[in-house]
């Protein structure tokens, strides 16, 4: 559906997208992340036709940015990070401006106005499609930008920031609708919360230095975290009378535990315990709570965030570009 190859953008003597490559199928969901500067908004703005490219090639739906970008207009939806409204006109009426300028008929207008109106949550309160654009909410004008980027009921949207400035509830609500979605349109979803991507999104692409440093599912780049070998515990002693040094002591002469770290809370030990690579100390940390006669109320592999990989993964490509400097 989206096809990016060998992408490369240069602002005069600035290198903002450095040979960037990856293709998105049709119907997935693809979150695209990176650090500010590192060429999320150039890409997508190239996707969309709103620049053109130094060099490589750029196919959506089959139609090439640059030689069809009227073609690539018409099946795009696109929504700016920050939303391009006219705050003097009502809601109704800058939606029918758009589908004008979209080149909907006439006589198809007012339904696929009141269809987005109802998918975007702007059907209720009845007034809200009366209301001036300059009198909503934060809120209210980003699902007025989304329902604007669904009229002509595009194949591909790709949406900047879509959740930016909202509440909690409204981040909730647009999550749903983004996810709803996905299974009607192709969609590139770029974001700061990593917690929205990945829920949402079914695969990620992560940009960091003008570059491609990392693309896979959110499961599996998550176990790409280096360093994170740890097992959550939570012990006590169990009526032993085993005090904490005890506890403690024991637990770090097991085989494969490197270092224990621990919080006393209401008479619970949560133990945060560093092993080696090789090792899964689980099996043998509740022998040893077994064998000690300790209360054993918690016992996990901690597992790694996808805020993790991004932190660790950016770093790194950071240092790489400073040194290359």
């Amino acid at each position: 559906m989206i096809d990016v190859k060998n992408l490369t953008k240069w602002y005069n003597t600035t290198l903002a997208v450095d040979d960037v490559s990856f293709r998105v199928e049709k119907g997935s969901v693809v979150g695209f992340l990176g650090p500010n500067g590192a060429g999320k908004t150039t890409t997508l703005k190239i996707i969309t036709s709103y620049l053109p490219a130094t060099s490589g090639t750029v196919t959506v739906n089959g139609f090439d940015v640059l030689g069809e970008s009227i073609d690539v207009r018409g099946v795009i939806g696109y929504m700016p990070e920050n939303t391009p409204l006219y705050p003097e006109m009502r809601v109704r009426e800058y939606l029918s401006f758009r589908a004008k300028l979209r080149g909907i008929p006439p006589k198809q207008r007012k339904a696929a106005i009141e269809r987005v109106a109802e998918r975007c949550w702007l059907s209720k309160p009845e007034n809200m499609m009366r209301r001036r654009l300059s009198a909503l909410s934060r809120g209210y004008q980003q699902r007025v930008g989304l329902a604007e980027v669904l009229l002509h009921a595009p194949p591909v949207l790709i949406l900047d920031e879509p959740t930016i400035g909202l509440d909690p509830a409204q981040i909730r609500d647009m999550r749903t609708l983004i996810g709803e979605l996905g299974g009607e349109h192709t969609i590139i979803l770029s974001s700061h919360i990593l917690a929205e991507v990945e829920q949402t999104c079914s695969n990620i692409i992560i940009i960091a230095g003008g570059q491609v440093v990392a693309q896979g599912p959110p499961n599996q780049l998550r176990g790409r975290v280096v360093g994170l070998n740890k097992v959550l515990a939570e012990i006590s002693d169990g009526g032993t009378g085993d005090t904490t040094e005890d506890i403690l002591r024991d637990i770090k002469a097991m085989p494969g535990v490197n270092d224990v770290s621990c919080e006393a809370v209401k008479g619970w030990l949560h133990l945060e315990i560093s092993t080696d690579p090789r090792s899964d100390v689980r099996e043998k940390l509740f022998d040893l709570t077994a064998e000690k006669q300790w209360a054993l109320r918690e016992l996990r592999q901690a597992k790694g965030s996808l805020e993790d990989f991004f932190v660790q993964i950016t770093y790194e490509q950071t240092m790489q570009a400073g040194a290359r400097a």
